[in-house]
């Protein structure tokens, strides 16, 4: 939301999250009242119909090939469940995924909370924020994004190893620029 995204679309076990919905978790209000500007109701299935991208952080096979060929052209998927994503990463590219993110260490893309965590601590204590806010979350996404040059940008290579010894640096240096 803080990138601007235009419209997302959270779901649960229970289907799609809206507004107007009941809810067990609390927390579930304020998710609705800033997600799903379309109301939309469904499943995961339904969610992802037309959309540009899919983030999971839920359990394993949820995510169909099917699923995947709905979605709009060029679809991003970043399947995080671990060890066991929501769709391994080869069956999302068979199945039309432009770009595959997965939280596994033996395909392409990794995506790890090791990349960001030790810069944005370092660069916070560094700095002696009082607290990590949104700015500073950003600046670190950004510094992580720039670290990947145009001439290296693929659909493989879309952010830097979490064991690049340039991340901790840059990220805590973005960090600490955003320290208010």
């Amino acid at each position: 939301i803080s990138l601007g995204i235009g419209n997302i679309i959270m779901v649960d076990i229970e289907g799609i999250i809206c507004d107007g919905d009941e809810f067990k978790n609390p927390a579930h209000y304020e998710i609705a009242k800033l997600t799903n500007k379309n109301h939309i109701k469904g499943s995961l299935a339904d969610a992802m119909k037309g959309a540009d991208a899919f983030i999971g952080v839920s359990r394993p096979d949820l995510v169909t090939a099917e699923m995947i060929k709905s979605m709009a052209e060029k679809p991003i998927i970043f399947a995080m469940a671990n060890p066991k994503p929501e769709i391994m990463p080869d069956k999302a590219l068979e199945a039309g995924a432009f770009i595959v993110g997965t939280g596994r260490s033996d395909f392409p893309n990794q995506i790890n909370n090791v990349v960001a965590f030790p810069g944005i601590f370092k660069g916070a204590l560094e700095g002696r924020a009082p607290q990590i806010t949104e700015e500073m979350k950003l600046a670190a996404a950004n510094a992580l994004a720039a670290l990947v040059s145009p001439q290296e940008l693929s659909e493989d290579n879309i952010l830097p190893e979490a064991f690049d010894p340039r991340v901790a640096e840059a990220v805590a240096n973005a960090v600490k620029a955003h320290i208010k």
